[in-house]
């Protein structure tokens, strides 16, 4: 990736991350109630007209929204995203503070997916339109059909309830907890990643050169792994490195079920309370991480693939 490519996707990086914002932001402005009067009923105050006129204009509420929005993005690039409403913490402290158990499930739950979907994928496209591929793809149709939410609640149901394996109750973050959120994480995963390989292999099976490769009376064997499976890393890892903005952004519910203490969860909780600094500042490191996570994956792309270093960019 040359330095133009590399500035070209830093702007368009930079102005996602500032249309996110923005539009965020604006929506928080203009959602009904007023944060002042959240927060002092939060803190147990009687919210009377004197007292909300100075807590609007300690908090800046009394300003325009541009003035708001600046005040807020500039606050951002410092690293001072705010003071929670519910929690009464600094909100980088407490995103940090739940940002770690969330990781570590992500990537618990990303191994996971990564031991089933691969040698499953590889393993239906060998044998396609045989009984190995039909069971597979069986299961990943049914695994893709049913939300995550239904398949957290089953194995909560099955081994919280019945078994008492785990706490129900949750608000542990040990390894023995994160097992069965880690797993609905990875089977909701797998279903789709596993597809996805699957139609990759397949693709590089049809290709001219697996043909003359067996004509020439190499062992399947051999053509799959030395050569096959080279071709079809490069698109296998760029699907995987994508799924981990996806399992770090869509782990709300599945925290929610289990009670893990994520940033999942924070979310969730801040909406509730209307806590709109935790609000806006979680939707800002969500998109963070995405943008990053995509500018990262071309990056490796563009060096383990030399048709995209001769002929370019992708896009």
């Amino acid at each position: 990736m040359s330095k133009k490519q590399f500035g070209k996707r830093l702007l368009q990086i930079l102005i996602v991350l500032i249309g996110v914002s923005f539009f965020t932001f604006g929506l928080t402005y203009l959602s009904p109630g007023d944060p002042a009067e959240i927060m002092l009923t939060e803190c147990g105050n009687l919210p009377t007209p004197e007292l909300l006129e100075q807590t609007r204009h300690e908090l800046g509420l009394d300003q325009p929204f541009l003035v708001q929005y600046g005040s807020w993005v500039k606050g951002v690039l410092t690293g001072d995203m705010g003071t929670s409403y519910a929690f009464k913490v600094p909100v980088t402290e407490k995103l940090m503070k739940c940002f770690w158990p969330t990781l570590q499930m992500s990537l618990f739950a990303l191994l996971l997916m990564i031991l089933f979907s691969i040698p499953c994928g590889i393993l239906s496209a060998v044998y396609q339109n045989k009984w190995p591929d039909y069971l597979i793809r069986g299961i990943t149709f049914f695994g893709v059909s049913i939300p995550s939410f239904w398949i957290g609640l089953i194995l909560l149901s099955i081994f919280g309830v019945q078994l008492r394996w785990i706490n129900v109750a949750g608000g542990t973050t040990d390894f023995k907890a994160m097992i069965l959120p880690s797993v609905t994480l990875a089977l909701s995963m797998s279903a789709k990643y596993t597809r996805q390989v699957r139609a990759t292999v397949l693709e590089e099976l049809n290709k001219d050169y697996v043909t003359g490769a067996r004509a020439r009376g190499i062992r399947s064997r051999v053509i799959i792994w030395k050569s096959v499976m080279k071709a079809s890393m490069l698109t296998i890892i760029t699907l995987l490195a994508l799924s981990i903005g996806n399992l770090l952004g869509g782990t709300a519910i599945v925290e929610n079920i289990f009670m893990w203490d994520g940033v999942g969860k924070l979310a969730v909780d801040a909406i509730t309370m209307r806590d709109y600094p935790i609000i806006q500042a979680y939707v800002a490191w969500m998109a963070v991480i995405y943008v990053l996570v995509n500018l990262v994956t071309d990056i490796i792309y563009h060096y383990l693939d030399p048709r995209v270093r001769l002929g370019g960019d992708r896009a």
